[in-house]
């Protein structure tokens, strides 16, 4: 029996056959880093196409929209491009379609599985905090868009995937020093909650090194995946949702899961999971409540401050908006130093949702 629900997307759980390309050099991966034998790249801070990769994933049609007749006007036109047909109507009524074209580092189609957005997206990250580096994967989007599904998939979910490499590799001689150990917390209404310390209230502080410490959260050290998925679903239960327009049971915080590898008690790499509260403002959604109203009012200031801190960096400017929300705070060791990031845009292909994916795009085209 298909356990597959009206409103969900049906994402395909095994790859489909693709045409062989050209392997790459492995002197260097898709984000500019040098094999695991050689020393950590040194490059300019302001290098921000090598530090920053940004992609994008169409989520498939649900069955509850092909039963209303809805179409994907949203067509993967290459590796790297993805348009959206905007339905639109003349001022004598006429109707006509606007075409809007979008090129990132990475584009996927509904065909593509978890296992192939995370070879593209997150397996260099892997590589890179190995290195010493610390790096961020984070998605961005609209309710109901499939971000849950990408990042936090209890089975397959880009954290998942990335716990087996890590694992795998600790396993290795030459990282047998290394130990790793797990955080989850969630960024709720400008405040940082503990998943793992019974929704404990945490405060974040700069150092002595102008380095963000989280005092006070819940740790715990994992050599497994089971171990992981098993703290993953403890500290996932307690995260906040809440019902809006979009969806019954949508994120309402950002939650974000982090494997650091120590070595004793240093720190010598750190991968942070982001999945990012829904995008879209609650009065696109029908949503009535103040309490939803200003849930969304504080995701989309934290939002709007991530797209400034990006935007600084991308100009190279002196000066980065850390401290405009809690969210740029806490990962503002995602974009200097040693550091990369991925941003993962999910957008729904219907026509309905086009307006959403157009905002969600925008935002990621920088």
């Amino acid at each position: 029996m298909d356990s597959e629900t009206d409103d969900e997307p049906s994402f395909p759980l095994t790859p489909k056959k693709r045409h062989k390309e050209s392997p790459p050099k492995k002197a260097v991966n898709a984000y500019g880093i040098i094999g695991s034998n050689q020393s950590l790249a040194k490059k300019s801070t302001s290098d921000i196409s090598d530090r920053i990769k940004v992609c994008v994933r169409k989520r498939p049609l649900s069955k509850k929209e092909v039963r209303a007749g809805q179409t994907d006007i949203a067509p993967v036109t290459g590796r790297r491009t993805i348009t959206i047909l905007e339905p639109k109507v003349k001022v004598d009524l006429t109707k006509y379609t606007e075409t809007h074209e979008f090129v990132f580092d990475e584009a996927f189609d509904t065909d593509a599985t978890n296992e192939e957005v995370y070879k593209r997206t997150a397996f260099p990250l892997v590589e890179y905090v190995f290195q010493g580096g610390k790096a961020t994967c984070f998605a961005y989007g609209q309710t109901g868009s499939g971000k849950t599904y990408t990042m936090l998939n209890e089975t397959d979910g880009l954290y998942v995937m990335a716990g087996r490499d890590i694992f795998a590799l600790l396993k290795r001689e030459e990282y047998s020093h290394l130990s790793a150990w797990v955080s989850f917390y969630e960024i709720y209404q400008g405040h940082l909650y503990d998943l793992l310390g019974n929704r404990k209230r945490l405060y974040a502080r700069e150092d002595g090194k102008q380095q963000v410490v989280i005092k006070g959260i819940q740790e715990y050290e994992v050599n497994n995946v089971n171990r992981l998925m098993q703290i993953f679903e403890h500290g996932h239960t307690a995260r906040s949702t809440g019902a809006t327009g979009a969806n019954q049971d949508s994120s309402r915080s950002h939650a974000i899961f982090q494997i650091v590898l120590k070595d004793s008690k240093k720190i010598q790499g750190k991968l942070s999971f982001i999945d990012l509260a829904g995008s879209e403002r609650g009065a696109d959604r029908g949503d009535a409540d103040k309490q939803t109203r200003m849930e969304g009012s504080e995701i989309n200031k934290s939002l709007l401050a991530l797209k400034e801190c990006i935007r600084a960096l991308d100009q190279d400017s002196r000066h980065t908006p850390f401290r405009q929300s809690k969210l740029t705070q806490v990962l503002k060791d995602s974009f200097i130093g040693n550091s990369k990031t991925c941003m993962v845009a999910t957008i729904s292909p219907n026509i309905s949702n086009s307006e959403h994916s157009l905002n969600t795009l925008r935002y990621a085209d920088r």
